[in-house]
């Protein structure tokens, strides 16, 4: 069996797509899983609607989601160009190979392909055998010379030595034309496994590039965890047939072969891709956490962290288990470098709708003051102490406690919170809170 040889073929003219992501990833993903070669190919013909700016862009993509090519554009390769727009000899040789044949002529300034009117059936490794009759011959290069891409995308494969086509299920109906030209060529069929189309969230019809949620460009932004993003487009059209789907991408690689690949077509959930999101910034390792958790303060807010490394390093490990994104940490930790904290409107409300708020905040205060030792399990202790002799939940003092000294009714674990910020800070924010509380209360 010869090597495995795999291609992403994707035309620069428009932002870099999750369909066209996920039919990048699928193909990655198999031959890392065959120890196989990964091909990057431009299919930049279409010299209008082409920009270098878009290439960049689904390079930049490919290379944040960790989809690094074998061959192709600044790799090189032994099959180059790798950029249809500078191949135009080889198509010529090959037009003059059906010429000879009988199979291709003019028509109309255009080039045809004649097809032989025979049934071609398709091994597909996800449909099975599909039979189709191709009854009417095709254009295989336009009136003003420019081929078109069913001939060109053949000739590539035959040049590239392509074992296996996999692509979106919207291409198993002119795969017929492709095995025509493969017949035509002599040439060695690859195996083809179409994959299942992602839909839009809500509604009918294939996902967009207008559709939300769409761009990888989005994810870029938002500094989503590359390693989330292809996580959950391995599992639109794909079951690992082990009851999971979080997982580690080796652990992913190992099992990803064509016996997953669902038929049926896969909904696009945003709130699921971020729920994949956040498990994977909670599993990351504390020291990767805390870089990409300083990128995210630096690049996304004004907030001054100053130069307390070990300060910092505590507030991070506090803050992973609770992370949600990374793009709402700074919101997260403001209150551990500022004494100038927003009080959340919501937040007061869930606070002080029961009972005497602002009477707790005294007794803690108290209790802080007087305490022997302010560790997290002292603090701790001391206020369910406190709660049972008031005949309260501890809860009650616990929420008082943390929208004082925070200004959110959520976040990390309270009490080794207060113990980072320690006994000073906490005391002082309660006093100077208890006036602004009182407002309105």
């Amino acid at each position: 069996m010869s090597k495995v040889r795999v291609r992403f073929a994707p035309s620069p003219t428009g932002f870099f797509h999750i369909g066209s992501a996920r039919t990048a990833l699928f193909n990655w993903l198999y031959a890392k899983h065959t120890g196989g070669t990964f091909v990057l190919r431009i299919e930049d013909t279409d010299e209008e609607r082409n920009s270098v700016e878009y290439l960049n862009i689904l390079k930049d993509g490919m290379k944040w989601l960790g989809l690094d090519w074998d061959e192709g554009p600044d790799v090189g390769g032994d099959y180059g160009p790798y950029f249809q727009s500078k191949r135009a000899d080889i198509y010529r040789e090959y037009l003059e190979i059906l010429r000879k044949k009988g199979r291709a002529y003019d028509k109309d300034g255009a080039v045809f392909f004649k097809v032989s009117g025979e049934p071609q059936i398709l091994h597909d490794a996800v449909y099975g055998d599909v039979e189709r009759l191709e009854e009417k011959d095709f254009p295989i290069f336009r009136s003003n010379g420019t081929p078109v891409f069913h001939f060109v995308n053949v000739v590539d494969d035959i040049c590239m030595q392509i074992t296996n086509v996999i692509r979106g299920q919207d291409h198993l109906t002119n795969t017929n034309k492709h095995i025509e030209l493969f017949k035509a060529f002599d040439a060695p069929m690859p195996q083809f496994a179409h994959i299942p189309l992602i839909l839009k969230s809500e509604g009918q019809g294939k996902m967009s590039k207008r559709d939300r949620g769409a761009l990888i460009e989005e994810y870029q932004q938002k500094n989503f965890m590359p390693e989330a993003v292809r996580n959950y487009l391995c599992m639109l059209g794909w079951n690992p047939k082990n009851g999971k789907e979080v997982m580690p991408i080796e652990e992913i690689i190992s099992l990803f072969d064509f016996s997953g690949i669902v038929k049926s077509n896969a909904r696009f959930d945003e709130r699921k891709m971020a729920h994949f999101n956040t498990e994977h910034i909670r599993a990351l390792p504390p020291e990767k956490f805390h870089a990409l958790a300083r990128h995210a303060i630096e690049t996304e807010s004004k907030i001054d962290m100053g130069t307390d490394e070990a300060y910092i390093g505590k507030v991070f490990d506090l803050c992973q288990p609770k992370a949600a994104n990374m793009e709402g940490l700074p919101s997260m930790v403001e209150y551990f470098f500022t004494e100038d904290y927003p009080f959340d409107a919501a937040g007061r409300e869930k606070v002080f709708k029961k009972g005497e708020p602002l009477a707790r905040l005294d007794e803690a205060l108290e209790l802080f003051k007087n305490l022997e030792k302010f560790d997290h399990d002292s603090i701790y202790n001391a206020v369910c102490e406190m709660a049972e002799k008031a005949g309260r939940k501890s809860n009650e003092y616990f929420q008082i406690v943390r929208y004082a000294v925070t200004g959110q009714a959520g976040g990390p674990d309270l009490f080794p919170m207060l113990e980072i910020l320690g006994r000073d800070k906490v005391v002082a924010r309660i006093e100077a809170a208890k006036p602004k509380l009182a407002q309105g209360a």
